[in-house]
């Protein structure tokens, strides 16, 4: 029954972003990296957190520390797009 509920969350917390990323402009490079990341982390989070029985807090600590990675990876990637057009080589 645990393993339902768990599988419901993440289905869940992925079909919110997928409407989240409906929303509005296109997203950046650095929201994408964001969101992919705390999407990874979720997902890896609540599998660790499931082994040692605590897969909600497995999943929301592995979705905060994957979203921060993913922010700081996007960000690298999103300011050298940027240097790279302001340079001439786009």
């Amino acid at each position: 029954m645990e393993l339902k509920r768990l599988i419901a969350l993440v289905l869940s917390m992925l079909m919110m972003l997928a409407v989240a990323g409906c929303y509005g402009e296109p997203l950046s490079t650095r929201e994408k990296g964001t969101l992919l990341g705390g999407a990874a982390g979720l997902g890896a989070g609540a599998l660790v957190g499931s082994a040692v029985g605590a897969p909600g807090s497995g999943a929301a600590i592995g979705g905060l520390g994957g979203a921060a990675l993913g922010y700081g990876i996007g960000n690298y990637m999103q300011n050298e797009q940027a240097r790279r057009f302001y340079r001439g080589y786009y």
